[in-house]
Formats: structure tokens, C-alpha cells, sequence
């Protein structure tokens, strides 16, 4: 390695004060998301635990899918009999999200570099929310903020779903029935989704068909011809939906 190459990795190097800039501006939106993260990401790998994992489950999977409601659903997936088929039309519904945010996100994510291939994998909701909404101050490097919020935002998931890991099998108390963190969860998201829309026809629509095939096939063959039908007769309103929320 050259003079001119040793010197970028010192700690007064101009590489060196762009990153810690772009980090200090970072951090302070992430404050926030830290609390959530870590509590969640504990209750997961607690919950990964009391369901018979190893640590190094939550911790593997935090690290390498995150994206915390599915990790909650995989539980249930591996625990269950293997369906390929299955788990990837549940990861697709519950996540499809993303794809929404990745065209929002074009623009921003240009000219940044190899750090785009990062900022691609660990986009989450809240890393999205900031990185879309953020007032980057003048003279931070956009691409290097944009990655420290989401190398923060990963990491406190992985912290805690790691801890969480670890300290499951140190619990003494009773931990059975805790596996209703994930019903809870996903009813919570529901109702935030219910609160914010103003006509609920999607929701209706979701709810209705569940119930119909949970009739039709059974609690446990429902699930991917609900999934199905709910994207069939969605895609089918989307001009009446579109439609009602240009006249909201």
C-alpha cells in the first residue's frame, strides 16, 4: 500500500472526517427508531427461543432478512411442514411494500456508489421514512448519511434480536403464550393502517376473503388462496380505490 493510500485511513484523512460528519448527522434521526428496534428485536429473539432456536437463529436472521414482520411469520414457517411455495407468497404479500418504496427511492439512491447494493438490502420502513424525508445539512455526503442511517437502523435490530436470543434461555418466568407477540404485532399494524386510511375498503375486502377461505379450506390450507384472491380482486379495484382517494 502506497503513502497516498495509508493516508486516507488516518484518523485526520479527509475520507475519514466525511464519514464521522455523515455519521454524526446521521445518528440523531435514528435515536428514535433505537428504542423500538431494540425492544422488538428482543421480544423476537425471546420468542425464538421459547419456540426451541438457538441464539444463532435470531441472530443469523436479523442479520441476514431483516425485516421484522416476516422473521416473526418464519418462526411459524420452520416450525411447520416445508412449503417453498408458501413462504415466498407470504414474504411477497407482506413485504410488497418495498417495491413501492424502492421506485420512491431511485433518485435518492443515485450516484452513490457501491453503498447502493447496502442501502437496496437493509431498506426497512423507518430507514426509508428518514432517508426519504431527511434535510441532509449542507456538506454531508448524501450517500454516506443515507448509509449510517441504515447501518444504525440494522443494527439495533440486530442487537436486540441477538440479545434477545441469548437471554431467552436465562429467563426463569413462564414464558408460554408469549408467541401472541406476532398476532399482536400484525393487529396493531392493521389498526394504524385502519386509522390512517379513510375508506377501508382494502381492509374489508382483506378481512372478508380470509374469512371466506379460512371456511372454504381450513385454518390450515387458507392462507395462500386468501392471498391470492385478495391480490386478484384488489388489482380489480384499484381504479374504484384510486379514484376514492383523489376525491378524499
Amino acid at each position: 500500500m502506497n503513502d497516498s493510500e495509508g493516508s486516507q485511513l488516518t484518523p485526520s484523512s479527509p475520507k475519514t472526517q466525511k464519514l464521522k460528519k455523515a455519521f454524526r448527522a446521521a445518528f440523531p434521526y435514528t435515536i428514535p427508531i433505537f428504542a423500538g428496534f431494540w425492544f422488538l428485536g428482543l421480544t423476537y429473539g425471546i420468542y425464538m427461543n421459547v419456540s426451541g432456536f438457538s441464539f444463532w437463529y435470531p441472530m443469523l436472521m436479523s442479520l441476514v432478512i431483516f425485516a421484522g414482520s416476516i422473521e416473526f411469520v418464519t418462526v411459524n414457517l420452520l416450525l411447520g411442514a416445508f412449503n417453498p411455495l408458501q413462504a415466498l407468497a407470504i414474504t411477497l404479500m407482506i413485504n410488497a411494500r418495498h417495491l413501492f418504496y424502492g421506485i420512491s427511492m431511485l433518485d435518492k439512491y443515485r450516484k452513490t456508489g457501491l453503498k447502493k447494493l447496502y442501502l437496496i438490502f437493509g431498506m426497512c420502513d423507518e430507514s426509508f421514512s428518514i432517508n426519504y424525508t431527511a434535510e441532509i445539512p449542507e456538506g454531508i455526503d448524501r450517500g454516506w448519511f443515507m448509509f449510517f442511517v441504515t447501518l444504525l437502523n440494522h443494527f439495533y435490530w440486530f442487537f436486540g434480536a441477538t440479545l434477545g436470543g441469548i437471554c431467552g434461555s436465562l429467563l426463569q418466568f413462564n414464558t408460554e403464550g408469549l408467541d401472541f407477540v406476532m398476532t399482536a404485532m400484525f393487529v396493531v399494524i392493521f389498526m394504524e393502517q385502519w386509522l390512517k386510511e379513510k375508506q377501508h375498503i382494502s381492509a374489508l375486502v382483506g378481512i372478508g376473503l380470509s374469512l371466506l377461505c379460512l371456511l372454504a379450506f381450513g385454518p390450515e390450507q387458507f392462507m395462500l388462496p386468501a392471498m391470492f384472491l385478495i391480490l386478484a380482486v384488489l388489482t380489480g379495484l384499484k381504479g374504484l380505490l384510486e379514484g376514492r382517494v383523489g376525491k378524499a
